[in-house]
C-alpha cells in the first residue's frame, strides 16, 4: 500500500509542475491546495530537496519549485526516494536486496516468482511516468 508521505509527496511534486514559469510556491500554499498537514509536508519537502527534485527560495517570494524539468522526473526516482523499495519483498529487491531467512531456494519459491512479476510490473508502470504525465 502507498503510504501517505508518498501520495502527499507526488500531489505536492504535482502541484509544483503545475505552476507557471516555475515559481517557487510557499508550503502553506501546497499544504491548503492539497489537503495536507503543512509540518508532514514540510519534512517531505525536505528530503525532495535533499535529493534533487526540488530547491527553495528563501524570504518574499519565496518557497519550493522544481529544479528538474516535469518530463524529467521519473514516478521510479519519487517512490524510491519517499517510500524506499519498490518491491514488496526483499528477495526480489532490485536495490535493496536481502535473502529471505525462510526460503532455502528462491528459484523453487512461488512467492518469490509472483514477487518478481508484481515488481517487474510495477517498474514498467514508473519507468514510463514521468510527472509530465501526470499533471497533462
Amino acid at each position: 500500500m502507498l503510504s501517505k508521505k508518498t501520495k502527499y509527496g507526488i500531489k505536492a511534486l504535482a502541484f509544483l509542475a503545475g505552476q507557471e514559469e516555475n515559481r517557487p510556491v510557499q508550503i502553506a500554499e501546497i499544504a491548503k491546495h492539497e489537503n495536507i498537514s503543512q509540518k508532514f509536508l514540510e519534512s517531505i519537502l525536505l528530503s525532495m530537496r535533499r535529493t534533487g527534485f526540488l530547491s527553495s527560495k528563501k524570504g518574499k517570494g519565496g518557497g519550493y519549485y522544481l529544479i528538474k524539468r516535469p518530463s524529467e522526473i521519473q514516478m521510479t526516482e519519487v517512490i524510491r526516494v519517499l517510500e524506499g523499495p519498490i518491491a514488496m519483498v526483499p528477495c526480489v529487491s532490485l536495490n535493496y536486496y536481502e535473502k529471505c531467512d525462510d526460503c532455502p531456494d528462491e528459484n523453487k519459491c512461488s512467492v518469490h516468482k509472483l514477487m518478481i512479476a508484481v515488481r517487474d510490473s510495477a517498474l514498467t508502470v514508473y519507468r514510463n511516468t514521468a510527472l509530465q504525465d501526470l499533471i497533462s
